[in-house]
């Protein structure tokens, strides 16, 4: 797993690249925290490049969903590759979150 931190229009942007599962899962909630922790109020986890997610990544989306809310800010996903996008269905996750197709719809407010 890569993740990739850039800032576009006034959201932080994290790029995943990879599988988030119980092996990644950890570092990935780390650097979230980490960056979440630096005052972040516009998250957008840009997924074009996840190519797995487990449900110990699940649990990272809902834990940095909890902490962004908390401090009034938005968490949005964008770009999820079908076999992506189906287990976030599966899962009740696609209610959840505000999942975009890409980049520009999903930073445009």
């Amino acid at each position: 797993m890569e993740i990739n931190v850039l800032q576009y229009k006034d959201y932080t942007s994290v790029s995943i690249q990879g599988r988030v599962d119980t092996m990644t899962a950890g570092d990935f909630e780390n650097r979230l925290m980490e960056i979440l922790g630096d005052g972040v109020t516009k998250l957008l986890l840009d997924c074009s490049d996840l190519t797995y997610i487990s449900s110990s990544g699940l649990r990272v989306f809902l834990v940095a969903q909890k902490k962004i809310l908390a401090t009034g800010g938005i968490l949005r996903i964008c770009c999820l590759k079908p076999e992506i996008k189906d287990i976030f269905d599966i899962s009740g996750f696609s209610v959840i979150f505000s999942i975009f197709s890409d980049v520009e719809k999903a930073t445009s407010d």
